[in-house]
Order: structure tokens, then C-alpha cells, then sequence
């Protein structure tokens, strides 16, 4: 059985836009106004996008800046029945530490620390200004990879509620169309009822 293809009529993509006697003011608004609102969705994407993925990496940047390292001693065996798996899928285990601040100080904490580690080693633990025990900042690579996908989901969000809210307007222009169209034949139709050919 042959295949039937139906040929495209030339210029329906742009029905809206051309020009004809029929064609009612709305649909040229709706046009440009579906025009407007895929340019704008693209700008909304692209601006919401850059602005998350650089205030991410200048957050995590400042965070960075804002810890540091320095050595603890273990106080204790790392407990061996008491490991997890970091997220860089290497096992860590917990112990408790002792470390040193600039004023001389010793403060005490439990950290995550390579298992079988013994009590007298050291460790490398993480500190914020006030001394206290953080989780280490995350890389530069790091930084950029959590930029990068909450940057592409705020392009989504981003264009995406504009486009929301263009529908929404076409929708409007769509549903006041229509209720002229039916107040027009409130006022034609009892002119043609009993008219049968």
C-alpha cells in the first residue's frame, strides 16, 4: 500500500503575522505577543541561569575562604563499627580529636577520619574563624559542578515561568476572543434560525 503524504500549506507557521482582511486584531497581538514571549524565555533562562551558577561559586568561594585546616591528634582508636561511606565513595570512620587554636587554646571534637587510624596520629580537620569544627569546603571543581546544575535549573525555572506566563496571556486573549465570537452570534443567530435552505 502506497504511502500518503499530505503537502504542508506554505506559510501556516506564521498564520498569525500575515496579512489578511479576515484576520482579527487579536490574532496579530497573539502572534507578536508568542514572538516576544520565547525571546523573553530564552533571556529569562540564560540570565537566571548565569546569575545562580555565579552566586553559587562566589558562596561556596567565601566559604572556602572562610575555613581552614589545620592538625588534630586522635584521642581514641577510629571506631572500626562505626564507619560510613564519604561522598567520594571512600570509608571514613569517627573519632574523637584534640586540636590547637592560634590563642593556644585546645578545643576537643569528633570527626570523620581514615578507619584503623590510632589514637596519638594525626589528621587533617577543618575549622571555621571561631575555631569551631566544619566540614570541608568544597573544591574549586566541586563549586563549579554545583554551579553549573543549579544554574541549569534556574534556566529551566526561568524560562519556564515566563513562558507560564505568556500562555497565560494567550489564553486571555484566546477566552476574550471567543466570548466576543459568542455575543456576535447571540446577536446574528435568531437572523438565521428557521432557515433551512
Amino acid at each position: 500500500m502506497a504511502r500518503v503524504t499530505r503537502p504542508r500549506a506554505a506559510g501556516t507557521r506564521w498564520w498569525r503575522l500575515r496579512r489578511n482582511p479576515l484576520r482579527p486584531r487579536s490574532y496579530l497581538v497573539e502572534g507578536w505577543l508568542l514572538i516576544a514571549t520565547w525571546i523573553l524565555a530564552l533571556l529569562a533562562a540564560v540570565a537566571s541561569g548565569v546569575a545562580t551558577a555565579g552566586a553559587v561559586e562566589r558562596s561556596i568561594g567565601q566559604l572556602r575562604a572562610a575555613r581552614h585546616a589545620v592538625a588534630a591528634v586522635l584521642l581514641k582508636d577510629a571506631a572500626r563499627g562505626e564507619s560510613s561511606v564519604d561522598a567520594g565513595g571512600g570509608s571514613r570512620a569517627w573519632a574523637t580529636v584534640r586540636w590547637t587554636l592560634t590563642d593556644g587554646t585546645t578545643r576537643q571534637g569528633i570527626t570523620a577520619v581514615e578507619p584503623g587510624s590510632r589514637a596519638g596520629g594525626t589528621t587533617r580537620i577543618w575549622l571555621d574563624r571561631e575555631g569551631n569544627l566544619v566540614s570541608a569546603p568544597a573544591t574549586a571543581d566541586e563549586a563549579r559542578a554545583q554551579g553549573a546544575a543549579l544554574g541549569a535549573a534556574a534556566a529551566v525555572i526561568g524560562g519556564s515561568l515566563v513562558l507560564l506566563a505568556g500562555w497565560g496571556v494567550c489564553a486571555r486573549i484566546d477566552r476574550r476572543r471567543l466570548n466576543r465570537w459568542d455575543a456576535e452570534w447571540a446577536v446574528v443567530s435568531p437572523q438565521w434560525r428557521g432557515r433551512t435552505g
